[in-house]
């Protein structure tokens, strides 16, 4: 029997859809949505792109989930989710910034206890088309969408990518480069200063 291998992928994937920007500096930037120290990259991703410009450089994200935030795989998916939906990109974008904004209500006391403790993964769903205003639930269960999402793990596992936020630039890991350091500090590392 042989096994055949696997489709390419299609140019257009939801990979694609989290990028922002069109530049040849190309920086992709690996984030956990319910890890404090992506959110705090997060936050500075329009305030660089801003100031690098959209024509000197292009902003992807990449999602990747963490065993130790517990429900780390079903925000990631609702992330993707999102990004089905029309206008995806800014959907994506609305539910990343929803559940950075609110991460206590998607975290557990030191990774194992809490009040989240008991919610399903139905009310989760539902806290997080509550707080980023989208309807998410039937794109959550699109048959394929977890294609997208073993992609992200399969290209950060490539690229030897364990914790977040991690930041590539040109294909290169950049371990330089912190979500503590200021916009300016990024801009003087990318060579965009």
């Amino acid at each position: 029997m042989s096994v055949s291998a696997p489709a390419p992928r299609p140019a257009a994937s939801l990979a694609d859809t989290l990028a922002w920007g069109h530049g040849p500096r190309v920086l992709e930037v690996f984030l956990e949505p319910t890890c404090p120290f992506s959110g705090r990259a997060f936050g500075k991703l329009d305030a660089l792109l801003a100031r690098a410009g959209e024509d000197r450089l292009t902003v992807r994200i990449r999602l990747q989930s963490q065993p130790w935030h517990l429900f780390s795989p079903v925000v990631c998916r609702a992330v993707l989710a999102a990004a089905t939906l029309p206008d995806g990109r800014t959907a994506a974008r609305a539910v990343l910034a929803a559940v950075f904004a609110h991460r206590e209500q998607f975290d557990h006391v030191d990774h194992a206890s809490g009040p989240n403790l008991d919610l399903t993964l139905r009310e989760v769903i539902g806290r997080i088309e509550a707080l980023s205003g989208l309807a998410l639930a039937d794109a959550f269960a699109a048959p394929g969408l977890d294609r997208d999402l073993k992609w992200q793990a399969r290209y950060a596992r490539q690229n030897g990518i364990h914790a977040t936020p991690t930041f590539m630039v040109d294909g290169l890991v950049a371990p330089d480069i912190g979500s503590g350091d200021s916009v300016d500090a990024w801009l003087d590392k990318l060579g965009l200063a």
